[in-house]
C-alpha cells in the first residue's frame, strides 16, 4: 500500500527536535521559524513536557468520555484561568477543525438557524461544515454545500450588519488572525463593532482561535486586543505543542445536555496531559510575554528592510508580503540558509516559530533574511 499523495514534500527526513531546532536524519540543523503549522508553542521536546507525557503513558493512555477523568477539570480550571474565561465551558476534541464543527453545530442549536456568515481568504478546516465556512471553493466538495454561506470582506462591518437584519443566520465565523488567507487582521473597531451587532441579532459570534490562539499573538487569544468576549472560541494547533487536541470554548448561553456533543478520543487521558503540561510551560515560562516581546523586535527589524511590500501581524504570528513569488526566497531559507518558513499564496511569507523563541535566534533569522534578500538582488 503506498500514501494517497496529496501533500507536496521537501526532501527532508527531521528525526528529531529540541526548543526551536529540528534536526534532519544526517543530524544537519534547520533553524524552526513555522513550528509545523504554528502546532508548537513551547518548543520542541520540552523536557517538562517529555516527563508528563512518560508518567502519564505508563499509568493510563486511553479510556472513554464514559467515566469521570479527573484530568479533564484540571485542564479546563487551569484554561479558564489563564485565558479569562473561568466561567467558560469547555468541550474537548481532536483537532482544529472538529473545534469548528462543534461550535457550528452548538450555534444552530442554540438559535434554530442555518445559514452561517464567514470572511474572504478564511480557512476553518477541511471536514464537512468547517470546509463549507472556509474561503476555498477548491477544496469543497459537493457533499459539503448543504447549507447557505455568505462570504464578505474582512472589516466590512456594513454588509455584515446587513445580512444580520434578516434574523436568519446561525453564526459569524472569523479568526482572530487569518493564517492561511496570510495574515489578515480583523480591525479591533471591526471586532467590537460585529460582537454588538450579533449580539442584537441573537447570532452566535465564534472566534477561531485554532492558529491566533495560545499566546501566540502575544496575548493569550489574538480577539483580546479588543476587548470583546465571543460566544464560542475554538482552539487546536498550539494547545498541545505535537499532540492532537482541540476544543470549544463555551459562552454560559448555552445549556448542555446528554448526548447534545460527543467523541470517542477527544479528552484523552494522554491529550489532557499534553495540553495541561503546555498551560504550565506558557505559564512558567512567561511564553505570552515572550511572544510579544520577540514578535515586536522582528517585526521593527523587517521594517527596516527594502523590498518588503507589508507587514502584517501580532506576537509571533507574522506575515511578509512581497509584490513578486516568494518561492526563491524561501528556497534559499530552507536549503541553503536551513531555516524553516510557512507561506500563504504565492507572495506571503509567514513565519510561526515556538513562543519560547530568544533573541538570539530572531536576530539570526533577521541576519539570513537580508542575506538572502540581498543574494536575490530583491533589497
Amino acid at each position: 500500500m503506498n500514501l494517497f499523495n496529496v501533500y507536496p514534500l521537501f526532501d527532508i527526513e527531521i528525526a528529531k527536535a529540541i526548543g526551536c531546532r529540528t534536526y534532519d536524519k544526517e543530524g544537519i540543523e534547520y533553524l524552526d521559524f513555522y513550528g509545523g503549522h504554528a502546532v508548537i508553542s513551547i518548543g520542541h521536546s520540552h523536557p517538562y513536557f517529555v516527563q508528563k507525557l512518560t508518567d502519564q503513558s505508563e499509568k493510563l493512555v486511553f479510556y472513554s468520555n464514559s467515566v469521570i477523568n479527573k484530568l479533564q477539570q484540571e485542564l479546563a480550571q487551569k484554561l479558564g484561568k489563564i485565558s479569562g474565561y473561568d466561567d467558560y465551558s469547555l468541550f474537548l476534541v481532536n483537532s482544529g477543525a472538529e473545534a469548528n464543527e462543534n461550535a457550528l453545530k452548538l450555534a444552530s442549536f442554540h438559535n434554530g438557524r442555518t445559514k452561517v456568515i464567514a470572511f474572504r481568504k478564511s480557512f476553518h478546516g477541511r471536514t464537512s461544515a468547517a470546509v463549507r465556512v472556509t474561503d476555498n471553493p477548491k477544496i469543497v466538495a459537493p457533499i459539503n454545500e448543504g447549507f447557505e454561506v455568505e462570504f464578505f470582506p474582512m472589516n466590512d462591518i456594513e454588509s455584515v450588519r446587513k445580512s444580520l437584519k434578516n434574523n436568519d443566520v446561525c453564526a459569524v465565523i472569523v479568526e482572530g488572525i487569518q493564517g492561511v488567507g496570510g495574515i489578515q487582521m480583523p480591525e479591533i473597531s471591526f471586532l467590537q463593532e460585529l460582537s454588538k451587532a450579533c449580539t442584537e441579532s441573537g447570532t452566535a459570534l465564534i472566534l477561531d482561535e485554532i492558529q491566533s490562539g495560545y499566546g501566540r499573538s502575544g496575548k493569550f487569544f489574538a480577539h483580546q486586543y479588543a476587548g470583546i468576549r465571543p460566544d464560542l472560541i475554538t482552539v487546536a494547533k498550539g494547545m498541545g505543542n505535537g499532540f492532537p487536541v482541540g476544543g470549544v470554548l463555551i459562552s454560559p448561553l448555552f445549556e448542555a445536555s446528554h448526548g447534545l456533543l460527543g467523541t470517542t478520543f477527544g479528552g484523552s487521558h494522554l491529550a489532557c496531559t499534553a495540553a495541561i503540561a503546555v498551560l504550565d510551560v506558557i505559564k512558567a515560562e512567561n511564553l505570552v510575554e515572550n511572544a510579544q516581546r520577540i514578535g515586536d523586535y522582528l517585526m521593527e527589524e523587517l521594517r527596516k528592510i527594502n523590498g518588503i511590500k507589508e507587514i502584517r501581524g501580532a506576537g509571533l504570528m507574522i506575515g511578509i508580503e512581497f509584490v513578486g513569488s516568494i518561492k526563491d526566497i524561501r528556497n534559499k531559507l530552507l536549503f541553503e540558509k536551513k531555516i524553516f518558513t510557512g507561506v500563504s499564496g504565492t507572495n506571503i511569507i509567514r513565519l510561526l516559530p515556538p513562543l519560547c523563541l530568544s533573541k538570539t535566534d530572531a536576530k539570526y533569522f533577521i541576519d539570513q533574511f537580508k542575506t538572502v534578500l540581498s543574494e536575490l538582488e530583491i533589497l
